[in-house]
């Protein structure tokens, strides 16, 4: 079970573990696409992400429409 942290978010690796994916997919994919991440917020004195459950649902999201587990990234439609 994922505890969520004090100030009503959950932190990145919080967050892997909801989805089911490593901490370093996350990182991947928020270096892929900034616009999955929220804003980072300074907490005493650490930079951190806080994850809402809305910021969940948008990357399930995407986990469902990019990530193969076990078969490489989905392939690019061809246009």
């Amino acid at each position: 079970m994922v505890q969520v942290c004090s100030v009503n978010g959950y932190s990145t690796a919080q967050m892997a573990r909801l989805l089911k994916i490593g901490r370093q997919t996350l990182h991947r994919w928020i270096k892929d696409r900034p616009s999955l991440a929220p804003r980072k917020s300074t907490v005493g004195g650490v930079v951190i992400r806080l994850w809402t459950d809305r910021d969940v649902e948008r990357v399930r999201k995407y986990k469902q429409e990019n990530y193969r587990k076990g078969r490489g990234r989905k392939p690019k439609r061809k246009r």
